[in-house]
This record gives C-alpha cells, sequence and structure tokens, in this order.
C-alpha cells in the first residue's frame, strides 16, 4: 500500500495499526501502583476518559509513552509493540507488595484489532456503529463491538481508535473501507504526528524529559500529584524555566529520516541541535516528523538532517502553541 499525504488524510481514512502493544493491569491496587510510578494522575482516570502517560527513568527520561485508559476492572497502557516487553518487566519489578497483576493484552479477543480512523467523513463513517461518539479527544466510549477512544485532532479533524475483535473486525473493516480511504499503519502515525503527539520509540528511550517533546502541553504531566521515578527532574524544569527545547513538525525530502536521528543547526554546525522522535511517510517522497531541537533552532529556521550540510528540514505549523520554558 503506497503512503498517502496528509491532504488524502484530511478527507478520511481507516487504517489497521499493527505495531502497537497493550499492558493490562489487574488487581485492586493497580490504580494506586501506577500513580506511583506515571507522569500523569491514574487515581482519578474516569471510564469515559483516555489519558496519555509517561514512564520515566530516575533521572526524568522518559523511557515509554503511553495511551491509559480503564474499564471496570482493568487498567490498560498502549505503546509502541517493540518496547513493550521490556518496559512490561520492568514495571512488574516495582510491583512488591501491591495487589495488581500486569500481562500482554495485545492478542486479548477483544482487543485483537486496532483501527485508526480519522478525517473530516471519520464521525459520519463510525455514526453508522456509534449513536454517540466521544465527545472531545482523550474521550472514550465502551460497546458492544468495542471500545472506541477519541484522541488528539489532526488536518483539523477528529481521530479515533476502535479496539475490537476480530471477528467484528471481519465486517466492519470492509465497511469502513467502502466509506473511507483505505490506509496503513504508516498513515496512523503520519496523523500522529501532524496532531503533534509524540510516541517514545526504541531509538529515543531514556533521550527526552517530557517537556522536550510537549508532553505537558498535552496533558501528559500532571504536576499536583505525589512521588513517581524522575519526577524531581520534570518538576525542576518546569519550575526553573532551564528546559530550552521543544519538539515542532517538520518534512524531510528523505525517505530514510527516522527516529533517533539527529539534526543539526546551520548556525552551530560542530554539535547537533536536536533528534527526530517520530517520522512517517508523507505521500511525497519524503517523511514528516516531529524533532525536538533547542527553541534556538526552532528561531532561526535553518536547520539539516545528520550534519549542517545535510538535507534541509522544512518546518510545518503546530497544530498548538508551543510555549517556550524560558521564565
Amino acid at each position: 500500500m503506497s503512503s498517502l499525504s496528509p491532504t488524502q488524510l484530511a478527507d478520511g481514512f481507516v487504517a489497521r495499526i499493527a505495531d502497537l502493544g497493550l499492558i493490562a493491569l489487574d488487581g485492586e491496587e493497580s490504580a494506586s501502583f501506577l500513580h506511583n510510578q506515571l507522569t500523569n494522575d491514574v487515581e482519578h482516570l474516569g471510564l469515559g476518559e483516555a489519558r496519555l502517560a509517561g514512564y520515566c527513568s530516575p533521572k526524568g527520561r522518559l523511557l515509554a509513552s503511553f495511551l491509559m485508559w480503564r474499564s471496570a476492572s482493568t487498567i490498560y497502557l498502549q505503546l509502541p509493540r517493540d518496547i513493550q516487553a521490556a518496559v512490561q518487566k520492568r514495571l512488574s519489578m516495582f510491583v512488591l507488595r501491591a495487589k495488581t497483576k500486569l500481562s500482554d493484552a495485545t492478542e486479548a479477543a477483544a482487543n485483537a484489532v486496532v483501527l485508526g480512523v480519522g478525517g473530516a467523513k471519520a464521525p459520519a463513517a463510525l455514526q453508522a456503529w456509534f449513536d454517540v461518539l466521544p465527545a472531545a479527544p482523550y474521550t472514550k466510549v465502551d460497546h458492544a463491538l468495542g471500545t472506541l477512544i477519541r484522541v488528539a485532532d489532526a488536518f483539523g479533524a477528529p481521530r479515533y481508535q476502535w479496539l475490537m475483535s476480530a471477528e467484528t473486525a471481519e465486517t466492519v473493516l470492509p465497511a469502513l473501507e467502502g466509506k473511507l480511504l483505505a490506509a496503513s499503519g504508516d498513515a496512523w502515525h503520519l496523523s500522529e504526528i501532524h496532531a503533534g503527539v509524540p510516541q517514545i520509540a526504541k531509538a529515543t528511550q531514556e533521550q527526552f524529559v517530557p517537556q522536550m517533546v510537549n508532553y505537558e502541553l498535552l496533558g501528559g504531566v500532571n504536576f499536583k500529584k505525589g512521588c513517581y521515578p524522575g519526577q524531581e527532574i520534570v518538576a525542576r524544569s518546569q519550575y526553573l524555566g532551564k528546559l530550552k527545547r521543544r519538539t515542532t513538525l517538520v518534512s524531510i525530502p528523505d525517505a530514510t529520516a527516522a527516529a533517533g536521528m539527529e539534526v543539526f543547526a546551520t548556525a552551530d554546525p560542530e554539535q547537533p541541535c536536536g533528534m527526530i522522535v517520530n517520522a512517517a511517510p508523507n505521500g511525497n517522497g519524503g517523511v514528516d516528523a516531529l524533532v525536538e531541537m533547542k527553541l534556538a533552532a526552532i528561531e532561526a529556521g535553518s536547520v539539516r538532517l545528520g550534519s549542517a550540510e545535510g538535507t534541509a528540514l522544512t518546518f510545518l505549523d503546530m497544530p498548538y502553541v508551543l510555549e517556550p520554558l524560558d521564565l
């Protein structure tokens, strides 16, 4: 399946997302356990909502970024499948006496298929099954046919993840493909990039304090909650205004650009000014990417891939304001 452009996706698309994993936590102390591990409030997570949350090293660097939601009995953490096992193992090491059990729910029957649905025509297409859609980003609806989570908007339109059984997908996916553009998982990741939502990948673990990837701007950090690994450094970055770095949206006419690759400002060629957080094919032979870099480099606007003589980055408009932490 060839890659699609943002303009094509903006009209309406459906994609099967196959590279995300799911950790499930069951037990009466699951919420309190996670509350003491993650950057966001877990204890007050409602049944009708979803949240972003980060998992940091003691040095405040992100080991993982999650989309998090709950059912009546279970809390779910969604993350890239290629880091799931290691992150799940690390979290499990800290359970100790807490009454919670972590398990891999990626292949669980109810969540076996994840569809990404977005664009202007998406709400009308979904209303064939749902009388009521999630009203705002990071809200969800539980239904006989699965869980529908609205995530951050992209291309000026809503986006949803629909988790369902393989049996449900056999009828739902062809029906949606009859109404919307059939797309690949790359298209979903391109929509995430255009929503300005970072995802920590294997190549970028322990590279970023949450604010470097705009995580608090997206509601992924709660500064009023108690301790979690790295909390002191995350709080210090916020209140002392020492962090003059942010993540922004760019286009790169180089299909090999990928997460973890460094970028260089032409004004300071000796050292990298930042790193690619996520990248996805943009339908034009290159990639669109979220790139973390110094605010000064963003403002100067002359940044290249790999070296100061590399391929030039074209800066695109972010869907939200990059508030500098320069107090």
